[in-house]
């Protein structure tokens, strides 16, 4: 089946022009092409677009799970008979085993799996399996080690009405599936036997597949609703095809009984070499710690074909030697191809200026905590096979890549070898903000009446500041009305609406803080980082920068160009600078901006195009809520002192070592975040650096 993009638009602008650019690279078998494209110039259109044509299985990868998921649902619209996926880390809270010999504390696992999610990972790799026509839009997890495809595919059940099979043997393969028998109620992927039929909930699916047996064959298969299990669908009666139904495997990670064996003779191996190693160090705690660690695994896994933490074990069981790279999902992509004829797939990386320094960084961090946990005898050196694909070999893999950005960095141009494909018109005309540069001094309530000015009309505002406090101090103070008042001289109709947000207010949380900011439950919203999102508001006229001119990762060139483009799906979309020095990085983000505009206004002028504004409707939330307890958001660098916040430090109660110790490791991280793009996080690492210091 071929890409059927739906939509009621056509390429407008230069859409056009780039679309035909970036399919004819990837014809020519381009490796590597830069698509920079403006804030509301339809990217994801020409993507989409791009895609129809090619006809290429395509992996989009974005650098967190809030862009992913409204990149998802954007290509979902676009093709609604597409198989359209949805591939990202499935745990709402995650804390790693981990182990701090300092303090000898040992972290357990501890996670908490968000099961809609769940079924979308499985869904995606079904379709990847199963159909020639799929989009997986992912985040930077889909690196991680997911298991053999191969392996996967070969776990699939398919069922045939009137196939010459017992009740029985379906039972035994579903187990082997890692499916859970139940006599109870029927959940994901659970299965129960009811008389002649059985019921299972395959774990990639909303519908319960009922199959209902004779006296040797399978007499029907039945989807049925899962909630009141009325039928839906008697399997192939609506257009005589023949009655057939695929299940696929409940996890990613399994292995027929010879896998099996064979793996667990190896473990067994390995954990005598490793003990005598241990015990020959003097380290007999260590040796006897692994010893009662992998043992009980073993049993486990002997007993129940799956073991929690089984991914530590995974080469053992896909067959690779030690060092050699996971599967992983890009495993899935080059399968999909190559069985479907394809032979290549393209790979979209979103926001590529951020996305890539986060995969070059995640194998790093990874490997860190795992040659400490073998260290101290609570893992095999195997485990350091459980990890994600390291920068070099993920670049192997992704043979044709189209690398999307409004500011994309040097890196990725010569990845592409300098070839930058350029979408600066935006369909409706909008062009790049109005840039002014006005004085820190008296910011405050300057800002202030500028957000009453657009708060009379209808409009929203997005201000950023340097620090959490600044943030929360600022949006305490726009809340004051009485204060509001005595700054504007005149009484308000209504009292300002704000809200602020930064790395303390939860993923979820923050969706629903920008969901109110565009209907209007609030007026402001105040930030430290307002660009990891991906904002799409079209409500926001005007971006006020506080400080602008205190250079750092905060106010540099890039980080300036996306946050004054924040205001540009707005006709009146405005950028205010409060400096009182105009910094290389301001003139250089202030002289791109003009250059786009300036490449704007001529566009429409030759086209007698009027800008006007967006109208982007609201998207119900794709995932759900499950709370998690806060006490268990830690910053990790903290715990092997016992403190769960920066506001928890007891900096008389450290020494002058201990100080200069956490100092430099704060330092250490605190650079990292910042080239990974998580500023808020870097940001919370330099305040408590000044804590300390």
């Amino acid at each position: 089946m071929d890409f059927k993009l739906k939509s009621p638009f056509e390429p407008g602008g230069d859409q056009p022009e780039a679309i035909k650019k970036l399919v004819e690279g990837i014809r020519q078998n381009e490796s590597g092409q830069v698509l920079l494209g403006v804030t509301g110039s339809g990217k994801t259109f020409s993507l989409a677009k791009v895609i129809e044509e090619v006809k290429l299985p395509t992996l989009i990868i974005s650098h967190n799970k809030t862009l992913a998921a409204q990149l998802y649902q954007e290509f979902r619209d676009f093709f609604p008979e597409n198989a359209v996926s949805y591939f990202v880390s499935y745990y709402d809270y995650y804390q790693p085993e981990a182990y701090i010999p300092q303090s000898d504390t040992y972290i357990e696992k501890e996670t908490s799996v968000n099961d809609e999610i769940d079924k979308l990972r499985l869904a995606a790799t079904t379709n990847l399996l199963t159909r020639p026509d799929t989009i997986v839009v992912a985040s930077v997890s889909c690196i991680y080690n997911l298991g053999s495809p191969k392996d996967y595919a070969l776990n699939m059940l398919e069922l045939i009405s009137g196939e010459l099979i017992g009740r029985e043997e379906v039972m035994k393969r579903l187990v082997d599936m890692q499916y859970e028998r139940t006599r109870g109620q029927l959940l994901r992927g659970n299965f129960r036997v009811r008389g002649e039929y059985v019921e299972v909930w395959p774990a990639d699916k909303d519908e319960v597949l009922r199959i209902v047996f004779g006296e040797k064959e399978i007499k029907d298969l039945i989807w049925v609703d899962s909630v009141d299990l009325t039928p839906l669908l008697l399997i192939g009666e609506s257009e005589g095809r023949e009655k057939r139904a695929v299940i696929s495997p409940a996890k990613h990670f399994l292995a027929d009984v010879y896998s099996q064996d064979k793996a667990v003779e190896e473990i067994r191996r390995d954990l005598a070499k490793r003990s005598k190693e241990l015990k020959n160090q003097g380290k007999i705690l260590e040796a006897h710690r692994l010893e009662q660690k992998v043992n009980y695994d073993l049993e486990m896994l002997t007993a129940m074909g799956y073991v929690n933490g089984i991914e530590n074990y995974s080469r053992y069981f896909d067959g690779r030697q030690p060092g050699e790279a996971p599967f992983t999902l890009i495993e899935y992509m080059q399968h999909n191809a190559e069985v479907f004829g394809k032979k290549r797939f393209l790979t979209v990386i979103d926001e590529s200026h951020i996305t890539l320094p986060q995969i070059k960084g995640m194998y790093r961090g990874d490997e860190a905590r795992k040659e400490t946990l073998i260290e101290y005898g609570f893992r095999l050196p195997s485990a350091r096979d459980n990890r994600p694909l390291k920068y070099e070999e993920f670049a192997r893999r992704i043979k044709q890549a189209i690398y999307v950005s409004a500011t994309p960095a040097e890196w990725e141009v010569n990845l592409a070898g300098g070839k930058v494909v350029e979408q600066l018109i935006r369909p409706t005309g909008l062009l790049e903000p109005v840039i002014e540069v006005r004085p820190i001094e008296g910011q405050v309530s300057d800002l202030i009446r500028e957000i009453v000015k657009r708060k009379e009309k209808g409009e929203r505002v997005l201000a950023t500041t340097l620090t959490k406090k600044m943030a929360e101090e600022l949006a305490d103070y726009i809340k004051d009305s009485e204060r509001v008042e005595e700054k504007i001289g005149y009484k308000l109709k209504s009292p300002i609406k704000v809200h602020y947000l930064h790395a303390d207010v939860e993923t979820l949380d923050r969706i629903d803080v920008l969901d109110d900011l565009r209907s209007g439950e609030v007026d402001v919203v105040v930030g430290i980082n307002l660009l990891r999102e991906g904002l799409d508001l079209p409500e926001v006229s005007l971006v006020a920068i506080l400080d602008a001119d205190k250079e750092g990762f905060l106010r540099s060139e890039t980080s300036l160009i996306q946050t004054m483009g924040r205001a540009a799906r707005h006709v009146e979309g405005k950028a205010i600078l409060y400096a009182d020095k105009i910094t290389d990085s301001m003139r250089r983000a202030m002289d791109e901006v003009v250059r786009r505009r300036k490449i704007q206004e001529q566009y429409n002028l030759k086209h007698e195009i009027v800008p006007k504004g967006i109208t982007k409707p609201m998207r119900d939330k794709l995932l759900k809520r499950i709370k998690v307890d806060n006490k268990k958001k830690k910053m990790d660098v903290l715990d092997g002192y016992g403190w769960s916040s920066p506001d928890d430090v007891d900096v008389e109660a450290m020494t002058p070592s201990d100080k200069l110790k956490l100092s430099k490791k704060l330092r250490r991280l605190m650079n990292e975040a910042a080239k990974n793009w998580e500023f808020e996080r870097a940001a919370s690492l330099r305040d408590l650096i000044e804590k300390i210091d």
